[in-house]
């Protein structure tokens, strides 16, 4: 890519209607834009971040065997009415809209109801499960509080994984693969050391459900941490239960005394639940088992929101000169600034793009008609790995200047060596 061809522009001055530190970063630097509050656009460097975010999920998805799939964002009522669920009072963030020659439909929020149904079609016996379904899909939630940026959408994309079995011991076996799987993910995107597995209020669903939740100063949410161990509670869990925390504990039978948690903000990135046969039955997914006995199919749903990992990520790998990208997941890996009013710096400029794209390398050239000052800081902004400034001056002592985006050391590489 040559910056030059790139059609968004750097701002130089903080977006005056958000308050987010991801938005306001976000969007100076030419990743994304808002449309309104809660919704926002990805522009071209955004979407190649949130792609190599799906496909860090997407491997991890299906090492566990996961099917993928992309369902409507379109949702028939009925379905959902048998589940109680298109009541607003059960869920009142639902986006509802008319058709035009009459009737009602809803825009997806989630998506248990449309695939238990389309599981109708495909489960009858024993032999048929376990299933494990996932996709990336855009959902709509009219959330009343849209301030977060990207850590909190009308409007987002989802990773949500549905599995179907004809046991709970099978089920469990599974939950503690996916919990597993999302260890690993969060571990791949450089946030592992941050991230806690966290009981919190099964609601409607269960007693407990689990979130995955990241310690963050502009988290939403409050949990009591326990670093050592790695577990974490979410404070609504001690408030929809009135329940002491010492008491807490040893219901969730763990080991921790209250003395030794910390009470931390963050974000959940992440959630787990038991479905049971809350969908199955009353929507007719049943099967038949060995002994010729028909059964409602167990079932647990998974999700991960990839915009809001975006959102964390550029809240947290951050500095005030701009965001701070790891190579698994950067717009680009190096980022070349050429000093243009020097010939031989843009034939070495050219050069270097040129070779490191023929080796597949994924790179950005800043062939812009401005000053390398301006440059730099155009770059600290975006925020690559790897920064090389090839200019009269790098040339002169014998190369190229190469730094790191989390690092202060600037070399000079020659760039026969690069």
């Amino acid at each position: 890519m040559l910056q030059s061809k790139l059609f968004t522009k750097i701002k130089r001055e903080d977006p005056k209607d958000d308050v987010s530190k991801n938005a306001k970063l976000l969007i100076r630097a030419g990743y994304i834009a808002k449309e309104m509050a809660g919704v926002y656009t990805m522009l071209p460097l955004g979407l190649r971040v949130q792609n190599k975010i799906i496909d860090i999920i997407r491997e991890e998805m299906n090492a566990i065997e996961g099917q993928e799939v992309l369902m409507t964002g379109l949702q028939d009522l009925e379905i959902w009415k048998k589940t109680g669920r298109w009541d607003d009072s059960k869920i009142d963030i639902w986006f509802k809209t008319k058709l035009k020659h009459g009737g009602e439909i809803g825009l997806s929020n989630t998506h248990e109801e449309p695939l238990t149904r389309i599981m109708t079609q495909h489960i009858s016996s024993y032999k048929d499960l376990p299933q494990y379904v996932y996709q990336f899909q855009i959902k709509y939630r009219n959330e009343p509080r849209a301030k977060s940026g990207l850590l909190r959408g009308r409007e987002f994309l989802m990773k949500d994984l549905y599995s179907f079995h004809s046991n709970k011991s099978d089920l469990d076996k599974y939950y503690k693969k996916v919990r597993e799987a999302y260890h690993s993910i969060f571990n791949k995107l450089g946030i592992g050391n941050i991230t806690y597995y966290c009981y919190a209020d099964g609601g409607s669903f269960s007693k407990f459900s689990h979130e995955f939740q990241a310690v963050c100063p502009a988290g939403e949410d409050t949990i009591y941490l326990d670093r050592k161990n790695g577990i974490a509670i979410n404070s609504e869990l001690i408030d929809q239960l009135s329940s002491p925390l010492a008491g807490l504990l040893n219901e969730l039978g763990l080991d921790i005394k209250p003395k030794d948690l910390e009470k931390v903000k963050s974000v959940e990135v992440g959630n787990i639940f038991p479905l049971g046969i809350k969908y199955s039955k009353p929507l007719g997914l049943n099967f038949t088992d060995k002994d010729g006995e028909r059964k409602p199919v167990e079932m647990a749903s998974y999700g991960i929101g990839v915009t809001r990992l975006m959102a964390l990520i550029a809240e947290i790998k951050s500095d005030t000169d701009g965001l701070i990208w790891q190579k698994s997941i950067a717009p680009f890996e190096y980022h070349i600034l050429c000093e243009q009013g020097n010939k031989e710096s843009v034939k070495h400029s050219k050069n270097l793009y040129d070779k490191l794209l023929s080796k597949g390398i994924e790179v950005l050239l800043d062939n812009r008609e401005e000053t390398l000052p301006v440059k730099i800081k155009d770059a600290d902004l975006i925020g690559c790995p790897i920064r090389i400034i090839v200019s009269a001056r790098s040339l002169k002592k014998g190369g190229v200047e190469v730094k790191s985006r989390n690092s202060k050391e600037i070399r000079i590489t020659p760039i026969n060596e690069l």
